[in-house]
């Protein structure tokens, strides 16, 4: 199992936060660097917000190790021919690091507020299956791809260049609901990240996963497993509780939250590489905090290096 870090983009990300954020994590050896694709948050006040996509090609062009991508990019915002091209595009300019998380979307306000469709949960998932059918066959094969949709509609479509990477960019599904999100997973993805769920909850989750891609053909390895944690890190126990900052400790942990100093959460980070999950993506929400992020970074990542 390895370790990354991933942000909230919407949450006053800048230029120059996100260039400090990117190269401390390159060379604290995290294995990735991951960021949501928001307007804003769920409610005010509003931050700034870098566009994903500009940001992702700026760290494909000024890191060299780092993977990286979208946790997760909602196809309510973009056609998925356009997500596609832009994903193949920054693939290649990175040599292959670029990891495709894509989604149906689920924040009310932003989609409310810049005049995007969400839909009811039901036509928003069609939507998703639509898009990722048409993502995936222009990705994986030169073919022309024709899909009448309900929602998406493309006749002889074509992605050229040819992505570089044999079949473009891995496809990420994030998620946990096990009625829709996992069928999807099972059939286009080739990893699932799990969020904010218990320990229990991941074990049942991973199996019905592997039943699911039992019945499409595909083995328990077709699919990487990581998993989205929030992480309230301290350098020791007093800094641990300043940065609860009150909140109910064990709520959090059952909540999939690492919480501790570094042996702490070496110890939690352990029992879900005992459960099968490969990347461990770590929510840093303090955009400014690069002091405590070091001293995580320098007391875990050797821990865990896949």
């Amino acid at each position: 199992m390895d370790l990354a870090i991933m942000i909230e983009g919407q949450n006053g990300l800048t230029w120059p936060r996100w260039q400090r954020l990117a190269r401390l994590v390159e060379d604290l050896g995290f294995a990735g660097l991951y960021r949501s694709d928001h307007y804003t948050n769920g409610s005010p006040p509003d931050l700034e917000s870098l566009e994903l996509w500009v940001s992702l090609t700026w760290l494909a062009a000024h890191t060299q190790r780092l993977q990286f991508g979208p946790l997760v990019s909602p196809v309510s915002f973009r056609q998925p021919t356009m997500t596609a091209r832009m994903a193949a595009a920054v693939d290649d300019l990175s040599g292959g690091r670029l990891t495709l998380g894509l989604g149906a979307g689920w924040q009310v306000r932003e989609h409310h507020n810049y005049g995007w469709d969400l839909l009811e949960p039901g036509p928003r998932m069609a939507r998703l299956q639509e898009a990722l059918e048409i993502i995936a066959r222009l990705l994986h094969a030169a073919a022309p791809v024709t899909l009448e949709g309900r929602f998406f509609q493309v006749r002889d479509a074509v992605l050229l260049p040819r992505p570089q990477r044999p079949g473009g960019p891995p496809i990420l599904i994030g998620g946990n609901g096990p009625r829709r999100t996992l069928p999807l997973v099972a059939q286009y993805a080739s990893e699932w990240n799990a969020v904010f769920t218990s320990r229990e909850n991941l074990i049942k989750l991973n199996r019905q996963l592997d039943e699911l891609l039992a019945h499409n053909g595909r083995g328990p390895a077709a699919v990487r497993r990581s998993f989205m944690s929030g992480v309230h890190f301290g350098r020791d126990d007093a800094e641990v509780r300043r940065v609860l900052g009150g909140r109910d400790r064990e709520r959090l942990k059952d909540g999939g939250n690492l919480i501790g100093t570094a042996a702490e959460c070496a110890d939690q980070l352990a029992r879900l590489a005992e459960v099968g999950v490969q990347r461990v993506m770590l929510q840093w929400l303090a955009l400014d905090d690069l002091d405590r992020l070091e001293a995580m970074g320098r007391a875990l990542v050797p821990l865990f290096s896949s």
